[in-house]
């Protein structure tokens, strides 16, 4: 547990066991309450604040490691989220990256606009100079 605890504390998040009971109350009238039936038997709560996937790539790893380890299901930004649901979380790339490939698709369509008003203006800019060369030879 202490290997899977460093492991979620690199990725800014937090493992607690906790009493069925405590999690069953704490639980109530929040976006959590959906998983209040899955409070059976020992049970361990993963708390995430930064990145959920880097969480879920860390949990999975560890359920990969240790056969005892088992993880059921999660709430993943307010919404329940079943097991193939969180293997598939897994497989996104980081928030970051996600992002990043966000802001690129966003500025894709300015770029080209850019991109194609700057080939126009080049292009008139190489017509004109054409035409000079050409009256200088002419002449």
């Amino acid at each position: 547990m202490a290997e899977l605890r460093r492991a979620l504390k690199g990725v800014g998040a937090e493992y607690k066991v906790v009493k069925n009971t405590l999690s069953s109350i704490a639980a109530k009238d929040t976006p959590v309450e959906q998983v209040e039936d899955l409070f059976v038997g020992p049970i361990g709560i993963a708390f995430g604040f930064e990145d959920p996937i880097a969480v879920t790539n860390k949990l999975l790893e560890y359920a990969d490691k240790n056969e005892k380890f088992k993880v059921k299901s999660g709430v993943i930004e307010g919404r329940l989220c079943t097991m193939a649901d969180i293997k598939a979380i897994s497989k996104l790339p980081p928030k970051n990256v996600l992002l990043g490939m966000l802001a690129g698709t966003m500025q894709a369509p300015a770029s080209k606009l850019a991109a194609a008003l700057n080939a126009t203006v080049l292009q008139f800019a190489y017509a004109l100079e054409a035409l000079k060369t050409k009256k200088v030879v002419s002449e």
